[in-house]
């Protein structure tokens, strides 16, 4: 992601707010005027990694911060992406993180989802308990949403990563999609449509039947991430380890999902 300001409409509406420029990189945040030596329950947030969003970081107390992510590399009003890591915890400590600025008024968070978590220890993404994930008006944010949920670490020695939901990078797609030219699989094809403003690949892939004649249908998986779905990639793979696989989501259920993206 790009250094960008966010935009001047957005920044007014978000009292003492500043331009968003850079990750936060292993940024250790202590009581305001604290000048002594670092202990444990001094959360170092980093999000300088691929993927990384977190941009700015406030001490409210020893059991609550104010997080602020950084917007969409191309368009500053749009910020929902979030994922970073948290070191030197404090065994038992509890604490609240309140996402504060958010650009969407409907999430999927309103109805019952919520963010994944992993730790060095446990490796594998696990959903945080709905019931510890709330999504509001805040009357201190200018009753903009926030969304806020509560963890306690249990294991000091461990680094926790949170993220808006499982994250795929564009290394793991890429590393994916050339181990699929490896294989020379006859009925997939990759080919590049162009490049990103950042300079990156856009694959096409076409998967189909490179048989004799007969009857075919044309079927398109747009796989580019829109904001807050889930990475896209994720579906790609599905697409292509799986080709038979066909996208029967009932048309209310697919209404409905859009309306909340």
């Amino acid at each position: 992601m790009e250094e960008n300001q966010r935009d001047a409409a957005a920044a007014g509406s978000e009292a003492g707010e500043e331009a968003l420029v850079g990750n936060v990189n292993k940024l250790m945040v202590t009581p305001p005027g604290y000048t002594g030596v670092p202990r444990k329950g001094h959360l170092i947030f980093d999000a300088c990694f691929e993927s990384g969003n977190l941009g700015r970081v406030d001490y409210i107390s020893e059991f609550e911060f104010d997080l602020f992510i950084r917007p969409d590399t191309c368009n500053p009003r749009f910020r929902v992406w979030f994922n970073f890591t948290l070191e030197n915890v404090r065994e038992t400590q509890r604490v609240i993180f309140n996402i504060v600025n958010f650009s969407k008024t409907k999430s999927l968070y309103r109805d019952g989802m919520s963010p994944v978590v992993k730790s060095t220890s446990r490796p594998k993404w696990q959903r945080l308990p709905a019931k510890n994930v709330y999504y509001y008006r805040c009357p201190d944010h200018r009753r903009n949403y926030v969304m806020s949920f509560a963890f306690c670490f249990d294991r000091e020695d461990d680094v926790y990563q949170f993220a808006y939901c499982y994250p795929y990078t564009y290394s793991r797609l890429q590393h994916y999609l050339d181990s699929l030219e490896r294989k020379n699989l006859d009925y997939v094809q990759r080919e590049l449509l162009g490049l990103s403003v950042q300079q990156r690949r856009l694959d096409l892939l076409t998967i189909t039947n490179p048989g004799g004649p007969g009857t075919h249908f044309m079927l398109f998986r747009h796989c580019c991430s829109i904001l807050p779905t889930s990475p896209a990639g994720q579906h790609c793979s599905i697409s292509v380890s799986r080709p038979s696989l066909r996208a029967n989501v009932p048309l209310e259920s697919a209404e409905r999902l859009r309306k909340i993206h």
